[in-house]
C-alpha cells in the first residue's frame, strides 16, 4: 500500500502544467479524440487539432500539451495544436539564432503584408516580398517559398521574415560570377526587365544591363516600346563592365550588321533613291531608303521655287517617294538628299526667260523698308528697290506707292544668278524727266503744284510729272515764319516761283513769297538762296533735301 502510493505520487510529480507529454489514443469520437497519458483521468483533444484525422487509430502515440491536470469535470486538458506550437517555436528560435532559412506556406494577404505558416504564423511584409514591391499579393498565397527570419519577439510570439533579403543576396552571388566571368564583346543572353524612354534593363540572369535607345537599333527610333516588350529574351552584346559601380552597357544593334559600313560605295552623290518617310521636323524629313539607314531632306531642299514653310505641308508621314543623294557622311551616319535635284532648276536659264531690259507683270508679294518684292511667277520674285520707284518723287518706303497684292509692270535691270535674285524698275517703263527738266522748268517760272509733305525747314511741292520741288521756310513769306505748318498744309495747292534748278542733283527750289516779284527780285533771292549754309538757321537746298530724307518716314509720321 504503501509503494502505491509512493507511485501515484511519484507519477503526480511528473506531470507538470505546461508541459509536453506523450500519450496514447484511447478513443475516437464523432468530435473529439480520447487520450491516455497515464495520469489518473484520461484527456480529451478536439478532432479539429489533428492535421491527418483521417489516419489515427486506437493506440497511436501522440505529443501533447498538458494545460491543466483537471477541469471543471476532473477532466484533463491536453491541445495537440499548442504542442505543435510549443515545439516550432522552440525549433523557430534555434533557426534564428542560426542561419535564419526556413520554409513556409503563404496563408492569406493581410494588411501591409501576408501571413506565413513556417509552423507558427509568422508576418511577411510586404517591402521585403521582393526586390520590386509587388502590385498584386495575391499571386503570393498558397505557394511555398524559402525565408530569412530578421525578427522575433519572444513574449508576443511574433515573427517577422524577408523573402528578399535572400533574393538580394542570390542577386549579389549572380552579379559577382557575371562581373568574373564575363568580358567586354561577349555576347549573352537575358530577358526585357524594365522599358523607359531612354532605353531598357535587361535581366542577365540576376544582373541588370542597361540597353540604351541609340544602341537598339542601327535605324530610328522614336521609344524602346516600338521595338521591345517586357518579358521578351534578347541577344545582347556587352559593350562596357564598371565592377565598381556594377554597371552593364549592353548593345543590340552591334549584334547585327552595320548598314554604313560602305556607305559611300551603296549611295554615291547624285544616285536616284527610293524610301519611305519616317519622321517630319519643322527643319526637313527623314526617309529610310533601306533597314537601319535614313537620310534628311532638308526644307531647302524640297523645291527650286516654291516657298515651303514646313514639310508637312507637301510630305505625309509613310509616303513613299524619290530623291537624289547630295552628300553622305559616314562618322556622323547622315545622308543629305533633294528632292528639287530630279528637276531642272529654272534659275538656271533664267535669264533666257527675263532678259535684262524685258518688261514684265508681276503682283506685290511683301515690302520692306527697302523696296517691294515682286512675284513674276511661282517661286520667282524680283525687287523693286526703293530707288527704282520713280525718277522724281523722293520716295522714303515703297508703301507710299505700293501695297501688297498690287499688280504692277516693271522693267527686268539686272539678274544675279548665283543668289537667285532679279532687280526690277519701275521709272524705267517712262521717260527720265530730269534729262529734259532745263527745257519744262526755268529759273523765275511761275508754277502751281500741291504741298506733299512738310518738315521743320519746309514743304516739298508735287509739280507736274511727278516731280518735287522744295519751298525752303525762308521763302513762305515776307514775316518770319516760326513753323511751317503755320503757313502751309499737305494736299494745299500752292503757286510758287523756281528760284534754283540742279539738274546734277535732280532738285528744284522754289519760293512762294516770290510769286509777285520781278526779275531782278527774283535774281536776287536765287543768289540769297544759294547763298545758305549748313549750321546756320536756314540750310542750303542740298542740306534741306538731305535733313528731309532723315527727317521723314512714312508710317512713322511727321518729326514734331
Amino acid at each position: 500500500m504503501i509503494e502505491m502510493e509512493k507511485l501515484i505520487a511519484k507519477s503526480l510529480r511528473d506531470f507538470k502544467e505546461g508541459s509536453i507529454v506523450k500519450g496514447h489514443i484511447l478513443e475516437l469520437r464523432p468530435r473529439e479524440v480520447l487520450v491516455d497519458i497515464g495520469y489518473k483521468s484520461e484527456g480529451v483533444i478536439p478532432r479539429s487539432e489533428f492535421d491527418d484525422v483521417d489516419d489515427l487509430q486506437v493506440g497511436d502515440e501522440v505529443e501533447v500539451l498538458l494545460e491543466r491536470l483537471e477541469d471543471d469535470q476532473g477532466m484533463v486538458k491536453l491541445s495537440k495544436e499548442r504542442a505543435a506550437h510549443k515545439q516550432n517555436w522552440e525549433k523557430i528560435i534555434k533557426v534564428f539564432q542560426g542561419d535564419g532559412l526556413i520554409k513556409g506556406k503563404v496563408k492569406a494577404v493581410v494588411k501591409g503584408g501576408l501571413t506565413v505558416n513556417i509552423g507558427v504564423e509568422a508576418f511577411l511584409p510586404g517591402s521585403q516580398i521582393d526586390i520590386v514591391p509587388p502590385k498584386d499579393l495575391h499571386q503570393f498565397v498558397g505557394n511555398t517559398y524559402d525565408f530569412k527570419i530578421v525578427k522575433i519577439n519572444d513574449d508576443r510570439k511574433n515573427v517577422v521574415l524577408s523573402r528578399r533579403e535572400l533574393i538580394e543576396q542570390e542577386r549579389s552571388e549572380k552579379r559577382q560570377k557575371f562581373m568574373d566571368s564575363v568580358r567586354v564583346g561577349d555576347t549573352v543572353k537575358g530577358a526585357v526587365k524594365n522599358l523607359t524612354d531612354f532605353g531598357a534593363f535587361i535581366d542577365l540572369d540576376g544582373m541588370d544591363g542597361l540597353l540604351h535607345i541609340t544602341d537598339m537599333t542601327w535605324g530610328r527610333l522614336g521609344h524602346p516600346s516600338e521595338l521591345l516588350k517586357v518579358g521578351q529574351e534578347v541577344e545582347v552584346q556587352v559593350l562596357e563592365i564598371n565592377k565598381d559601380k556594377e554597371r552593364v552597357s549592353l548593345g543590340l544593334k552591334q549584334t547585327q550588321k552595320n548598314p554604313w559600313d560602305k556607305i559611300e560605295e551603296r549611295f554615291p552623290t547624285g544616285t536616284k533613291v527610293k524610301g519611305k518617310i519616317t519622321n517630319l521636323v519643322p527643319y526637313g524629313a527623314f526617309v529610310e531608303v533601306e533597314d537601319g539607314v535614313e537620310g534628311l531632306i532638308h526644307v531647302s531642299e524640297l523645291s527650286w521655287t516654291k516657298r515651303i514653310a514646313r514639310p508637312s505641308d507637301v510630305l505625309a508621314l509613310g509616303q513613299e517617294l524619290e530623291a537624289v543623294v547630295l552628300g553622305v557622311n559616314k562618322e556622323e551616319q547622315k545622308i543629305s538628299l533633294g528632292i528639287r535635284q530630279l528637276e531642272t532648276n529654272p534659275w538656271e536659264e533664267i535669264e533666257h526667260r527675263y532678259m535684262i531690259g524685258k518688261q514684265v507683270k508681276g503682283k506685290v508679294r511683301n515690302l520692306t523698308a527697302y523696296g517691294a518684292f515682286v512675284e513674276l511667277e511661282e517661286g520667282i520674285d524680283g525687287m523693286v528697290h526703293v530707288s527704282d520707284l520713280s525718277w522724281t518723287r523722293k520716295i522714303n518706303h515703297p508703301s507710299e506707292v505700293l501695297k501688297k497684292g498690287d499688280d504692277i509692270e516693271a522693267v527686268v535691270i539686272d539678274i544675279d544668278k548665283q543668289n537667285q535674285r532679279i532687280s526690277l524698275g519701275v521709272k524705267q517703263l517712262e521717260e527720265d524727266p530730269w534729262k529734259s527738266i532745263d527745257q519744262r522748268y526755268k529759273i523765275g517760272d511761275l508754277v502751281k503744284g500741291k504741298v506733299t509733305k512738310l518738315t521743320s525747314f519746309g514743304a516739298f511741292v508735287q509739280l507736274a510729272d511727278d516731280i518735287d520741288g522744295l519751298v525752303h521756310i525762308s521763302q513762305l513769306s515776307e514775316d518770319h515764319v516760326a513753323k511751317v505748318k503755320d503757313v502751309l498744309k499737305v494736299g494745299q495747292e500752292v503757286e510758287a516761283r523756281v528760284i534754283k534748278i540742279d539738274k546734277a542733283e535732280r532738285r528744284i527750289g522754289l519760293s512762294v513769297k516770290a510769286a509777285n516779284y520781278s526779275e531782278e527780285d527774283i535774281k536776287a533771292e536765287a543768289a540769297a538762296f544759294d547763298s545758305l549754309k549748313p549750321g546756320e538757321d536756314m540750310v542750303g537746298l542740298e542740306q534741306a533735301f538731305q535733313v528731309a530724307q532723315e527727317e521723314y518716314r512714312p508710317g512713322e509720321g511727321k518729326k514734331k
